[in-house]
């Protein structure tokens, strides 16, 4: 049944979870009441799929005009830039990951949306925050700009929240992994090119270590786990900084064993580089209990099924 009474609006709808996220949202409320937005052209995925708006969100006047004339409700605000890309730059990527989002929350607030999702990450932990299942409440004391500007970001959603009844929420991705979109200048990123290269090199050069266990999910559940947490009723959203999510963990000696085992003569090497001590700094597993218990989280891929749906999906480019 398609939903019509909200009229959404996706910033960075051309990012890789943004692709997936507006297609699946058109399939919710109708084609033209999800109008994607982006700096960059147009994805080749959403052409023709629904309405599209060249919008920076950065500028606070033209994005609030734009939520106006489009009768917007809710916000998805997919717009950052990522973990190992801020570190040649961190005074952008702070500028940039922290005023879009305070855009986006006063505007929200003054009006009056009915929600707004914005997504944080396990980038919010650091060295000293427990490797294994680690909890939703603990110490977060991140080493990365990145992972420092979603900490403050996850303080400025509970405070916009507590503050001026703002209904906003936000998950912590883990790594995501998809097919459809290229990856976004990541710490997780290996595990999305490492398909790719076994496909049409039968060859990968990883730049981290093979034992790196990291917490990553298949993007189907990570646009899964977004629409439920959003479509979840307001009084179960008990945390509004940000929800710990979780899917599978994996070192790359083990994804390089499961592509293996469908395409034997792939091989992989190693070079390792600055992404080793961002991904050093990081949980090797998440304990998402408050979003299961929450609003019934459930992931359905583990690395198996995922391999099997890559490769299935990518051989067309390649074979």
């Amino acid at each position: 049944m398609t939903i019509v009474k909200e009229k959404v609006l996706v910033i960075g709808a051309c990012g890789q979870i943004g692709v997936e996220l507006t297609t699946e949202l058109r399939k919710m409320y109708g084609a033209n009441n999800v109008i994607a937005s982006d700096l960059r052209d147009e994805h080749e995925l959403l052409k023709g799929t629904g309405p599209y708006v060249s919008c920076d969100v950065m500028n606070k006047e033209m994005l609030h005009v734009l939520i106006i004339r489009h009768n917007i409700t809710q916000v998805y605000l997919l717009a950052a830039i990522l973990s190992a890309t801020g570190e040649k730059n961190p005074a952008l990527a702070w500028h940039i990951n922290m005023q879009s989002l305070l855009n986006v929350l006063e505007i929200a607030k003054e009006e009056k949306l009915t929600k707004v999702y914005w997504p944080s990450s396990i980038a919010v932990f650091g060295v000293t925050s427990p490797r294994e299942n680690t909890p939703q409440h603990t110490i977060i004391e991140p080493t990365t700009i990145y992972g420092i500007s979603k900490f403050a970001g996850e303080r400025w959603c509970e405070y916009y929240h507590k503050h001026f009844n703002v209904d906003v929420r936000s998950l912590r991705y883990p790594g995501l992994i998809s097919y459809k979109s290229a990856p976004g200048g990541g710490t997780t990123d290996y595990a999305v090119e490492i398909y790719h290269e076994a496909l049409r090199d039968k060859d990968y050069e990883c730049f981290l270590n093979e034992e790196t266990y990291l917490p990553m999910m298949y993007m189907p559940d990570a646009i899964r786990a977004t629409i439920e947490l959003m479509e979840a009723p307001k009084e179960n959203i008990k945390i509004r900084s940000s929800y710990n999510l979780g899917g599978m963990s994996f070192s790359p000696k083990e994804i390089y064993a499961s592509i293996k085992a469908h395409i034997p003569d792939f091989t992989m090497t190693y070079k390792i580089d600055f992404r080793q001590e961002i991904a050093n700094g990081w949980p090797k597993s998440i304990d998402d209990t408050h979003a299961r218990e929450d609003w019934n989280w459930k992931p359905e891929y583990n690395l198996e099924t995922m391999t099997v749906d890559m490769l299935e999906n990518l051989k067309s480019q390649y074979l």
